[in-house]
C-alpha cells in the first residue's frame, strides 16, 4: 500500500531540495553542509523512500537541532589512520556530512589499496543508508554501509527494545540502467515507515511491533509513542518468535551493532536512546561503518557488471506466483519509483506541507509553494 499517495501535491524535485537546503541553513547548517544533507535527503524521494526524505527535515533533524543534541556544525576528527582503513569521530554534527566524507574515503582507499573501511563514532542519523553504496558503485565498486540506531528491535524471545533497526546495506553495479541496492532495516519494519503510517491515519499490520505482553500490536501512533518510552519494540527481520527465523533478524541487527560500535570505540545498545539517567535528552551517539571493494582487483569491471546484470535478469525472467505478473530485484523498484516521479516531482501529504509551511514561516525564508495557489 502506497500511503503517500493519500492527499498529496506533487513538489517539483529541485523546488523541494532547495527548500531544505534552505531550512538547513536557517538553523546554522553551513552551506555546503546544508547541501549535501539536502540532495541526500531528496535522493530518498526521488527513489520513492517517502520514509527518508522530507518527511524526516523537521522531525528528526531540524528539531533535534534546536533541542541542541545535534551539532548545526560539522566538525570531524581523524582518530586512527592506516593506508586501507580509518576511525573517524562525527562530533554529533550532521550525519549525512560525515557519512558521504567516510565513504568518500573508504572509496579513495580502495582505488589505491582494493579496499577500504572506515569507522565512525559520536554521528547522527545519515539518511537513507543506499546513498552510500550507490556513491561506490557510481565508481565501479562494490559498496557496504550499516549504522546502529537508537534502541527499536526487542531481541528473538524478548519484548524489550534493545537493537536498532540497524541497516545493513549493500550496492554493486551492474550493467542495467540501475545498480543492485538492498538498503533495508534488519527490522520486520522500521520507524521511519511507522510514521508514514501514522501520517496517513492508518493501523500497522500485525506482527511488525510487539507489545509488552508478547503480542502484536497495530495501535500506530501509540506505537510510536512507546517506542521511545521502551513500552513497544520492533520485530527483527523473520517476525515474532522463532519459528518463522526471527532469530535471523536479531542475528543479523547484532552484527551490524557491533560494527557500528566495537571497532570506533562507540555507544551501542541503550547509551544510544537519546536521553541520560535523569531523563535529559542528549545527542545520540551513533556509530557507522562504510567498505568499499574495488572490483578491478578480482576481475574486469564490465565482466562483473555483465554477470550481475545478468544474475538479476534471470531471477526476474522465473516462473511468477499465481497472481502475480512481475519479479523484481533490489533497487528495480526505486528505479521505477524514480522514472514515475522525475517529470511529476514528490507526493507531499498534507502533514508534510504543514510542517514546510511551518519551518518557512519560522524562519522567514521567501517561498510560496504550488500547492498553497
Amino acid at each position: 500500500m502506497d500511503l503517500e499517495y493519500k492527499d498529496v501535491a506533487r513538489v517539483d524535485f529541485d523546488l523541494l531540495e532547495g527548500f531544505m537546503t534552505d531550512v538547513f541553513k536557517g538553523v546554522g547548517v553551513p552551506e555546503e553542509d546544508a547541501k549535501v544533507c539536502s540532495e541526500i535527503l531528496i535522493t530518498s524521494d526521488k527513489r520513492g523512500i517517502d520514509s527518508h526524505g522530507i518527511g524526516r527535515l523537521k522531525p528528526i533533524y531540524i528539531d533535534r537541532i534546536r533541542l541542541g543534541i545535534q551539532n548545526p556544525e560539522t566538525k570531524i576528527d581523524m582518530i586512527k589512520e592506516g593506508p586501507t582503513t580509518a576511525v573517524l569521530d562525527g562530533n554529533h554534527g550532521m550525519g549525512h556530512v560525515i557519512g558521504k566524507k567516510a565513504m568518500e574515503m573508504a572509496i579513495d582507499k580502495a582505488k589505491k589499496f582494493g579496499m577500504g573501511m572506515v569507522a565512525v563514532r559520536n554521528s547522527t542519523h545519515y539518511g537513507i543508508a543506499g546513498y552510500y553504496p550507490m556513491m561506490a558503485a557510481e565508481e565501479g565498486m562494490i559498496g557496504i554501509t550499516g549504522t546502529n540506531a537508537r534502541p527499536s528491535i526487542a531481541p528473538t524471545f524478548g519484548v524489550e527494545n534493545m537493537l536498532g533497526t540497524n541497516p545493513l546495506t549493500i550496492g554493486l553495479p551492474t550493467d542495467e540502467a540501475f545498480p543492485f541496492i538492498l538498503d533495508c532495516a534488519t527490522s520486520v519494519s522500521q520507524r521511519g515507515k511507522i510514521e508514514v503510517y501514522g501520517r496517513a491515519g492508518k493501523e500497522l499490520p500485525e506482527g511488525w511491533v510487539i507489545g509488552e505482553d508478547g503480542e502484536t500490536r497495530t495501535d500506530t501512533d501509540q506505537i510510536l509513542i512507546d517506542l521511545t518510552q521502551g513500552k513497544a519494540a520492533l520485530a527483527p527481520l523473520g517476525g515474532i518468535g522463532d519459528e518463522t527465523a526471527g532469530y535471523k533478524g536479531y542475528g543479523y541487527a547484532t552484527v551490524v551493532e557491533i560494527l557500528s560500535a566495537a571497532l570506533q570505540g562507540g555507544a551501542f545498545l541503550k547509551a544510544l536512546s537519546g536521553f541520560d539517567e535523569e531523563g535529559n535528552r542528549v545527542p545520540y551517539g551513533l556509530g557507522h561503518f562504510f567498505m568499499a571493494i574495488d572490483i578491478t582487483a578480482f576481475t574486469e569491471l564490465e565482466s562483473f557488471k555483465k554477470t550481475s546484470g545478468e544474475i538479476c535478469r534471470q531471477l526476474r525472467a522465473s516462473k511468477k506466483a499465481e497472481g502475480h505478473d512481475r519479479i523484481y530485484t533490489a533497487g528495480e523498484k526505486e528505479h521505477l519509483a524514480w522514472l514515475e516521479r522525475k517529470d511529476k516531482g514528490a507526493p507531499v501529504n498534507k502533514v508534510l506541507r504543514d510542517q514546510m509551511i511551518q519551518l518557512r514561516d519560522e524562519l522567514e525564508l521567501d517561498y510560496h509553494f504550488p500547492f498553497e495557489n
